[in-house]
């Protein structure tokens, strides 16, 4: 009989790609390993796209939260709570390790595995796991993941580098013309510090095309609309995309030449498919959350002239400044950023 794992990792995207290369040891070690996948709504393709997850059992907090008595009087949080509690697993692991997930993993009969309180940024969620386990902070999300999965589920830590194991079919491209040759910049992120200006994207999107690129803008909200069309409209080389599935966004992404990315989940997705890809870390590690695989270039702050980066601040307060935008961030030259995309895109692996 396969070995059946109940997985809890909620949010957001890049971290739920973390997970996927902890989940392809897994399959290695234990051939038949089954996983069953507690997420976000938001974010349920994820899960899908990797052979081992059976079963995609969907979370829905941020909704339930707005909606609290409409959730629990009319049935959604029982129905989640029969589903997370209907089969019967041989080990339960909690692979997100907040407060959030932990309240999940309140809601489960069983014994949990997690990380550690010396191991996570809130502390008090290690109080749900009864099998905690302890995993360098400074080590890369990816790396963590694969040793608290190795851990907690019983097979050895491999030494090889990380595989997400996807499959890439999945990635279907939407009823979309695409020109032939095209790059695709994402100008996004959740936080106002991890965005790059404007001007630079506008001088980005001129040298491509120069180069006889078209370029793509993807969008995730109303907001990140917006922005690609202020960016396409001044550009006839350029495309504000319409809000799309992320799996029609890695169908897409998968037949750029080359992708240039703030830190948010579609730079992982691109370093998950291995194209040639420049991204940016002002106020955020590349040592810690940096896009892994192949053809990846990360620009980072420089530490003589940013000593306080990575600050991980939602505001930029250096030098008594008090601002929405990073200094840092400001400080990615389109020129280096170009450079650094064509010096990838020839030597592609």
């Amino acid at each position: 009989m396969s070995k059946r794992v109940l997985l809890i990792k909620l949010t957001s995207m890049g971290d739920l790609m973390h997970a996927l290369p902890a989940l392809t040891d897994a399959t290695h070690a234990i051939p038949g390993i089954q996983f069953d996948w507690v997420v976000d709504e938001a974010f349920a393709e994820v899960p899908s796209w990797h052979p081992a997850v059976n079963q995609i059992i969907c979370s829905a907090h941020r909704r339930w939260k707005k909606q609290l008595g409409q959730s629990i009087f009319g049935g959604q949080l029982s129905k989640f709570y029969r589903q997370l509690n209907h089969s019967d697993y041989d080990v339960i692991l909690d692979a997100q390790n907040n407060i959030k997930s932990a309240v999940i993993s309140g809601l489960r009969r069983g014994k949990i595995h997690g990380l550690s309180k010396q191991s996570i940024s809130e502390a008090p969620a290690s109080w749900a796991y009864r099998y905690p386990h302890d995993a360098d902070k400074d080590q890369h999300a990816i790396a963590r993941q694969r040793l608290l999965f190795s851990e907690a589920i019983g097979y050895d830590l491999p030494q090889t580098a990380p595989d997400y194991g996807i499959d890439r079919s999945l990635l279907q491209l939407p009823d979309i013309e695409l020109p032939e040759r095209f790059l695709f910049f994402v100008h996004n992120a959740s936080w106002t510090t991890k965005l790059w200006p404007e001007p630079h994207w506008h001088a980005l999107i001129k040298q491509a095309a120069e180069a006889g690129y078209k370029v793509l803008l993807p969008c995730g909200n109303d907001e990140e609309l917006a922005r690609a069309q202020r960016l396409a409209q001044q550009h006839s080389n350029a495309t504000a995309l319409p809000k799309l599935s992320l799996s029609h966004v890695g169908g897409i992404m998968n037949k750029a030449a080359g992708v240039v990315t703030c830190d948010t989940g579609l730079c992982h997705l691109a370093g998950m498919l291995g194209l040639p890809s420049v991204s940016f870390y002002g106020p955020t590690s590349d040592q810690l959350i940096g896009a892994t695989g192949l053809n990846q270039q990360h620009i980072i702050a420089s530490s003589e002239a940013f000593s306080c980066a990575p600050c991980y601040g939602r505001r930029c307060t250096k030098d008594g400044a008090d601002s929405e935008m990073s200094d840092c961030m400001d400080s990615f030259l389109p020129e280096q950023v170009w450079q650094s995309l064509t010096e990838l895109m020839a030597k592609r692996c």
